[in-house]
Parts: C-alpha cells; sequence; structure tokens
C-alpha cells in the first residue's frame, strides 16, 4: 500500500406545510465541485428549447451557466429552514429505499424527502410549458431541481438514519480527521482532482465526458430510461444510491477507521460515475420538462 497521504482540501406541497418542516442534518450532498460538475455535464446534453428556458429562467447572478447555481440550495439553509429534510432519505438502516416508508420529515411529513422534492420541483417546471404566468417562483424552483438531483445521485444521502447518512461515522481520511459522509461529499473528489486532473475542475468534467463517449456510451441508454411520465424516476435513483452506501460507502468501515488506498482505489470510480449519471438524467429531465414536442417514454439526449 502506497504512504498515506493528506487530504486535499412532490407532489405539490402547500407553503404552509413546508414551512413547518424541519429536520436536522448536518450534511451538505457533494460539495460546491461535485454539483457544479453535474451541471455542466447537464448542460452538453440540453435540446435547444430546454436551453433556451433555462437561460430565461437563471438569474443574472449566473452569468448564462446553469452550473454556476447548482450549489445554490446549500447555500440558502439557513434561509429556507423547510428545504433541509429535501437533500436527503434515511432508510431504518436497510439496504433499501421504500418510498411510502423512508420519504418524510423528522414530523413525518410525507414526500418531504430528495425524491418527493425532486418530484415536486418538476411539476412546478412543467407549469412554464403550460402557461407564462405560473404562480411558482421558477426560478428557484430550476435551482432546486438541479441542486436536488445532484443529491439523490450521492449515496450517503439515501442512506442510514441511525448514522445520519454518515455523519455519525468518524473517520481519517488518510491522515485528517472528516466523517463518513464528508468523505463522499468532498475529500474523494478533492483527491481525484489533485491525483489525475491537476486539481482542475473543467478538466475532470472532459474526462467525465470522455467516458460518457466512449466507456459508458453502452450503459446511456439505461441511465436515461425513464418510463414515469407523471413524475420522475427520482425513486429509482434512490435505489440506486442506498444500494451503493451499502456495497460501497459502508463497506468495511468502522468509528475511527483510518481510510487509504485501499478505499479510496475501489470508491472512487463509483464517485465518479455518478457524478455523470446524475448530469445525464438532469438533462433529461429538463429536456422532458421544456421541450415543446411531447416527449417520449425515453427522454432525448442533445450532445453539443
Amino acid at each position: 500500500m502506497a504512504a498515506p497521504r493528506p487530504q486535499q482540501p412532490l407532489l405539490l406541497l402547500l407553503v404552509s406545510l413546508l414551512l413547518s418542516a424541519s429536520a436536522p442534518h448536518g450534511a451538505d450532498a457533494w460539495g460546491k465541485e461535485g454539483h457544479i460538475m453535474t451541471c455542466k455535464i447537464a448542460e452538453r446534453y440540453l435540446s435547444e428549447d430546454a436551453k433556451a428556458a433555462v437561460q430565461e429562467l437563471l438569474p443574472a447572478s449566473a452569468g448564462g451557466e446553469l452550473s454556476t447555481m447548482c450549489p445554490w440550495a446549500d447555500t440558502m439553509r439557513f434561509r429556507y429552514h423547510w428545504a433541509s429534510p429535501l437533500h436527503y432519505a434515511n432508510t431504518p438502516n436497510v439496504c433499501n429505499f421504500k418510498s411510502s416508508r423512508d420519504c418524510h420529515n423528522n414530523k413525518h411529513v410525507q414526500k418531504m424527502c430528495v425524491v418527493g422534492a425532486i418530484n415536486n420541483y418538476t411539476a412546478q417546471l412543467l407549469t412554464y410549458r403550460d402557461s407564462p404566468k405560473s404562480s411558482w417562483n421558477l426560478t428557484e424552483s430550476l435551482m432546486f431541481l438541479a441542486h436536488f438531483v445532484g443529491d439523490v445521485h450521492q449515496p450517503l444521502h439515501v442512506a442510514f438514519e441511525e448514522d445520519e447518512g454518515g455523519n455519525a461515522i468518524q473517520v481519517h481520511w488518510y491522515r485528517r480527521k472528516a466523517n463518513l459522509h464528508h468523505v463522499w461529499d468532498v475529500s474523494i473528489i478533492d483527491t481525484v482532482m489533485k491525483d489525475f486532473y491537476n486539481k482542475d475542475l473543467d478538466t475532470m468534467v472532459d474526462a467525465l465526458q470522455m467516458n460518457l463517449t466512449n466507456g459508458w456510451s453502452d450503459d446511456i441508454g439505461h441511465w436515461e430510461n425513464c418510463e414515469n411520465k407523471r413524475a420522475t424516476c427520482a425513486n429509482d435513483y434512490a435505489i440506486e444510491s442506498i444500494g451503493l452506501s451499502c456495497h460501497y460507502a459502508y463497506k468495511d468501515v468502522e468509528q475511527n477507521i483510518t481510510l487509504g488506498d485501499d478505499y479510496y482505489f475501489t470508491r472512487y470510480p463509483v464517485v465518479e460515475k455518478r457524478l455523470a449519471q446524475g448530469g445525464i438524467r438532469l438533462a433529461m429531465i429538463l429536456n422532458r420538462i421544456f421541450d415543446k414536442k411531447e416527449a417520449d417514454t425515453t427522454m432525448p439526449l442533445y450532445v453539443q
């Protein structure tokens, strides 16, 4: 083994119902870089209609790029306390996800989890196509949706309630103290960027794009398959994440363990693939929302 290295740096819910809901959970999803990468990938697969709608809805501060606003929901946690449980879903320490059992906040308000949030903000954005006089703040709906699609692809955002999605599991990432959730949010991505991409986010995005064109090209058809025309396939993405949590994130981990090369080299490919899947699926959802022609059963991809 190599010498240890230091770490580098919902159905439409009533507003009154949302405001009453709050749940403690100490995690962001992918760190800022992970969310930006997911959205940069998505931007490359948007249809012309979707690109135009996204451009219209983005705030001026975005500079015309969706990716700049994808970390936004994490910056609003202290302002929008009700949105805290929308970033994740917890299971009762089992390796399967059931929406009726697991998608709720700490007050047991149903659909208050990341799966419900994706479906909710998708439904709100569909009013853009139906009417220019939507009663929703569709700019915020877009930014929430883009963020939560990233969240549901971070495996430990669909994880065990007992350890708060790995937040309560203290570890060392090489020489640095961290918790397991932070390792998957930030540490693995930071280390990959340092080791393989010269600490450059755009270089990593280009490499993920190359994998989408070559190595993962046969898988994209499966990733894009979504037959749920009434909402999204977020439930399926959550099922994938809890499976990955059990088989990769939690596997061979215990309190105060040191995670080094053995863990890193077997887990970072999972992280890279989930970033790519999140981007592909975000693009598909946005294309289905904004395309003027009726969407097919499988949402189309448009490669720039």
